[in-house]
């Protein structure tokens, strides 16, 4: 799933390394698999605890006796299925729809591991099941979708919609998963989230506002780069530009992106018209020179001599993983604040601070979208939470810190109502 970047194989700069930032599942104790495959066996505790999955369906209502099940089943079903028939917004109170919510992948990009198809992706899926329900209360069903073409894509899911109360879409390869979410949002009248791209970038955007804080400096201080222009790499650029980013410039394996390059997708091409101000045209590590903030979304390594060149009181985020692109030792030598997304250093930028929160803010009010309001919101009250706890190593909360899924999912509420695509 990486709830992060996309892993493929069409451009090394512009996916997301193993493991991904912000992925939940993914830390710096996932193997790699690099070598001999792996053996199945209960001796190994990985495989002990996946044996016949992790999640399963259970009862809300009792079916001890005839009376239960003439209410749950017929006779008693019908009359409810008539009335949602009569006024179809009624299904919101008398069905699993307001809280349930589909994962879906097409198993193309999967952690690091790339594309190894819907079977071998529903392991993550089921974990990322897992995490909605232990940290919003929100019940997910894994869907692992047997084929690749966009549209098929989009077709599917908007047929399986009546029976969900939103879509979070994970581990689909770029450039098609930004089509995909942009298409079955214009179909659908319920939040469809690509978690690889905007889950990285809430949990970016707070750590990065807190780095700023911390350092005595505003968003409007600081130029940044970004290393990757995959699915996260363009959500986070989106985000910071939303929040007033002073400049921001993206590189690909190419080098830096700006207006007029040669060869660009539509989706770099865009990002050329509202970035890079300084006009930068040179490789990623010719743009670090002087630069306030770095935010890796690459499998790209930057050399030592490089990160010596940034701005003093510099702020890095080096979120590959399990490798960063800076190796955090080396970071902190020329770094103020460094972050990554492993789980044994501090401040993981990990998304799982921000779907399950999201989600259950957005189910609450019976949202139609998740607007951009509604993750700033999600972004600034996650940074909040840990906002009179700052310090170098703290600058965003621990995944399992029990504030963050209820101010999380307050804000996004709040931001959907001013937003108006709440219903409730």
């Amino acid at each position: 799933m990486t709830a992060t970047t996309d892993h493929t194989t069409l451009d090394p700069s512009t996916v997301a390394p193993a493991g991904g930032p912000g992925s939940a599942e993914s830390s710096a104790a996932s193997p790699g698999f690099d070598g001999p495959s792996p053996r199945p066996s209960d001796d190994d505790p990985a495989f002990a605890l996946h044996r016949g999955g992790k999640i399963g369906i259970g009862l809300t209502a009792p079916l001890n006796n005839r009376e239960d099940l003439s209410l749950a089943y017929t006779p008693g079903v019908a009359r409810v299925c008539v009335a949602i028939a009569e006024t179809p917004a009624l299904a919101d109170e008398y069905t699993w729809r307001a809280n349930t919510v589909a994962v879906v992948t097409d198993g193309t990009a999967v952690l690091g591991l790339g594309d190894i198809g819907p079977a071998a992706a529903l392991p993550v899926m089921e974990g990322k099941a897992a995490l909605f329900k232990h940290f919003g209360g929100v019940d997910a069903v894994p869907i692992c979708l047997d084929c690749t073409d966009t549209e098929e894509i989009v077709d599917t899911i908007a047929r399986l919609a009546p029976g969900f109360g939103g879509i979070n879409l994970e581990d689909i390869s770029a450039p098609r998963c930004f089509a995909i979410e942009s298409m079955l949002q214009d179909r659908i009248d319920i939040p469809v989230f690509h978690d690889d791209q905007h889950g990285t970038a809430i949990v970016a955007l707070a750590a990065l506002e807190n780095a700023a804080r911390l350092t005595g400096r505003e968003l409007s201080d600081l130029r940044a780069v970004v290393s990757g222009a995959g699915a996260a790499g363009v959500a986070v650029t989106r985000i910071l530009l939303a929040a007033g980013i002073g400049d921001i410039a993206v590189g690909d394996s190419r080098g830096m992106i700006y207006a007029g390059r040669d060869g660009l997708t539509p989706v770099k091409a865009a990002l050329a018209a509202e970035t890079n101000k300084a006009g930068l045209k040179g490789s990623i590590n010719e743009a670090l020179a002087g630069a306030d903030v770095y935010l890796g979304l690459s499998a790209g390594k930057v050399p030592e001599d490089v990160v010596a060149t940034m701005a003093p009181e510099a702020i890095i985020f080096a979120m590959a993983n399990p490798d960063p692109e800076i190796d955090p030792e080396v970071a902190h030598k020329y770094a103020r604040i460094v972050a990554t997304g492993r789980s044994d250093y501090p401040n993981q930028i990990n998304n799982v601070l921000a779907f399950p929160g999201v989600f259950r803010g957005a189910l609450d009010v019976r949202a139609s979208r998740v607007t951009e309001g509604m993750k700033l919101a999600a972004a600034r009250a996650l940074a909040d939470v840990v906002a009179d706890e700052l310090s170098e190593d703290n600058i965003i909360p621990s995944v399992f810190d029990k504030r963050v899924a209820p101010a999380v999912s307050s804000a996004v509420a709040e931001a959907a109502r001013a937003d108006g695509v709440a219903r409730r």
